[in-house]
């Protein structure tokens, strides 16, 4: 059952592996809408005040930022270095995008596009260096059941080299 959910899916048949993903998109975006408001636009604290506040909660961006990066983690140990990136930056990227261009402001206070290419690059950046860490560790995990035969000795031939070539191969 572990190799079942850890194992890396280049080995699982082709129905598991598009499964996997399509489920690691949708639980994206589903962390996305749960944890963020539809309409991210600041909004006046109270009735004529001319302090604004933001309907984005420091709860729910903490959840999401962790839920995100839990995923990378996850989809980056089983799978090649690109989908994790298209799999979780990609939905709260694109339902971010929605968000700010369903409600749209007059032309000189539009900051929005400025704003959706931060946070998508944020977003990203994470989601590439959590993948990035997981497959640092996939790579020591499935070193010895490489099946090249002759890694059967003890661990302590490993050198960085070796570690750079399983990598590759894994990449």
């Amino acid at each position: 059952m572990t190799e079942k959910l850890l194992g890396p899916l280049r080995t699982r048949p082709w129905p598991e592996r598009w499964l996997t993903r399509v489920l690691g998109a949708a639980l994206s975006g589903a962390a996305y809408l749960l944890c963020l408001p539809w309409d991210l636009r600041n909004r006046p604290g109270a009735t004529g005040s001319v302090t604004e506040t933001t309907s984005v909660t420091v709860l729910g961006a903490v959840l999401l930022g962790v839920t995100l990066l839990l995923l990378a983690a996850y989809l980056g140990r089983r799978d090649a270095l690109a989908w994790p990136l298209l799999l979780v930056a990609g939905p709260p990227a694109a339902l971010m995008y929605l968000s700010f261009h369903s409600h749209p402001e007059p032309p000189d206070a539009a900051v929005w596009p400025l704003t959706w290419a931060f946070f998508t690059l944020v977003v990203a950046a994470g989601v590439l260096i959590a993948t990035a860490v997981a497959r640092r560790y996939r790579a020591a995990d499935w070193a010895g059941s490489s099946g090249s035969g002759d890694s059967g000795d003890s661990g302590d031939s490993w050198d960085s080299s070796d570690e750079a070539l399983s990598l590759a191969r894994w990449w």
